[in-house]
């Protein structure tokens, strides 16, 4: 059998499958070879090269099958019934099968499993349901390299309209992000309004992902609230972004908010992430304030982590904010990290669930261009694994981190926890709310007051608090990004 040719196999596999196969290579890599294969190759190198061409193409025939379920899976009636009980315990217990078969380089194993997989979940279906088939295609593209049309298909990019779109709907039908800028906000405005007799009424603002600049436009008005005629406020933000037109954007949809905000004084300046700051200056007496929301978590190694936290202690701000996921991705190996991710966006996409109808486009569009982008990208990452994207850790490794750099932890404030359940309160047309436990979306204060967390049922989602630099080495003020 290994004398045969990939043509001759390829022929065979076109005459089981009943059409023509794509004359092109699925792009599986090479790592996918049985350990059987790599002892023949050992032993005879031309014999095992010919022996693993044929079983590329046998691969090859089953995952093109494995795409055909897929293609099937996204025709799916979106009004398909309801998991039965128990049906969704066992889908997570596939899902780990199948991710134990990829991290294992069982690529048998891992597309039976997939296979199986697009043939239980949908993108129409129950909650589980749909964030399965978003694990299913990130684990299936985690099978192929980048060069491969397959991946392409599975990992298609979304079109800048359509992420700002899922974005937006995101924005508005979930407490999520408002949650995390409200809270924000309110630490920066108390610490400017501990200030104010020595800052001139200046505030300073560095976002290291200003991203739509969605988070200030509830600063602006409360600062425009402040102010009078005779006493007007100055804020400039810059805001870090990744792109120029994304930036320009941005500008644009905060000073025509600002028209609108009397005694104002607004400056918007966007800089490109690793843009040379060399010349950046600090405004003498303002409140410097540095925004971090849902920014760390997405550097690519400990080291960029390491370089931005002490660029920030140099600059001695009067508050660092920041605002993360919650979870614990710490990188020891690929199925902990899956399992968590899991667990995370499976809350994610409940509490989705319940605060759009089930045959919502807006609840489609969210899932597929900014949740699912998400859960394929922490699937696929090709990056070494103690490099991880999208590290979500738990409060106290992020409080370890900032106290190793000379920051301390400020108590927020009785009115943030207020406007936290108060926000809950006003959206509470969508799910229900019990700020202490229980269903729905609930408020936990933490670590005495240190931090405020959003949390679903029993799952906290993402956490905020405020730090500020104490006198040391690490914090020497005026020094420069």
């Amino acid at each position: 059998m290994c004398i045969c040719s990939s043509e001759r196999a390829r022929e065979r596999m076109q005459e089981d499958i009943g059409e023509e196969m794509p004359s092109l290579d699925l792009g599986i890599g090479s790592t996918w070879c049985s350990s059987d294969a790599k002892k023949r190759k050992r032993r005879d190198e031309s014999n095992s090269i010919a022996c693993g061409t044929l079983m590329q193409d046998v691969l090859d025939k089953r995952f093109f099958r494995l795409l055909q379920e897929r293609e099937r899976m996204l025709r799916v009636d979106p009004r398909r019934n309801e998991l039965e009980d128990g049906k969704g315990l066992q889908l997570i217990d596939l899902l780990l099968v199948a991710a134990t078969a990829v991290d294992a380089h069982n690529v048998s194993s891992a597309v039976d499993a997939l296979h199986e997989l697009y043939h239980r979940v949908s993108l129409n279906g129950d909650p589980i349901q749909r964030v399965a088939a978003y694990f299913t295609d990130g684990l299936a593209a985690r099978i192929l390299t980048r060069r491969s049309p397959f991946y392409r298909t599975i990992m298609a990019h979304t079109t800048a309209e359509e992420e700002f779109s899922a974005f937006t709907q995101l924005y508005q039908a979930s407490p999520y992000y408002q949650f995390a800028h409200f809270t924000a906000n309110q630490a920066i405005i108390e610490a400017f309004e501990k200030e104010e007799m020595q800052n001139g009424r200046r505030l300073h603002v560095i976002d290291f992902d200003v991203s739509y600049g969605f988070q200030w436009p509830s600063l602006i008005q409360s600062l425009s609230d402040k102010a009078t005629s005779s006493m007007p406020i100055s804020l400039r933000i810059m805001g870090f972004g990744g792109s120029i037109e994304e930036l320009k954007e941005t500008e644009i949809r905060l000073v025509n908010f600002t028209k609108g905000c009397r005694n104002l004084i607004f400056k918007f300046e966007g800089l490109l992430r690793g843009s040379s700051s060399s010349d950046f200056k600090i405004e003498k007496d303002a409140t410097l304030v540095v925004n971090l929301v849902f920014y760390l978590q997405n550097l690519r190694s400990s080291s960029e982590i390491y370089h931005t936290l002490m660029a920030i202690s140099s600059l001695n701000p009067s508050v660092v904010v920041l605002v993360e996921k919650e979870g614990s991705q710490r990188p020891q190996n690929f199925l902990s990290r899956f399992m968590e991710s899991l667990h995370y966006y499976a809350a994610m996409f409940d509490s989705l669930n319940d605060c759009l109808p089930a045959e919502s486009t807006e609840r489609l569009s969210i899932e597929k261009n900014h949740l699912g982008r998400e859960i394929q990208a922490a699937m696929t990452n090709e990056e070494k694994e103690e490099e991880k994207h999208l590290r979500f850790e738990r409060l106290d490794t992020w409080k370890k981190k900032m106290e190793s750099f000379g920051f301390e932890e400020i108590k927020l404030s009785s009115r943030s926890m207020s406007q936290a359940k108060l926000l809950l309160k006003i959206r509470s047309h969508c799910s229900s709310i019990e700020h202490d436990g229980g269903g729905g979306f609930r408020i936990s204060e933490r670590d005495e007051g240190h931090a405020i967390s959003l949390g679903w049922q029993d799952r906290h989602l993402t956490t905020v608090s405020a730090w500020h630099c104490m006198q040391s080495p690490n914090c020497s003020p005026g020094c420069n990004l």
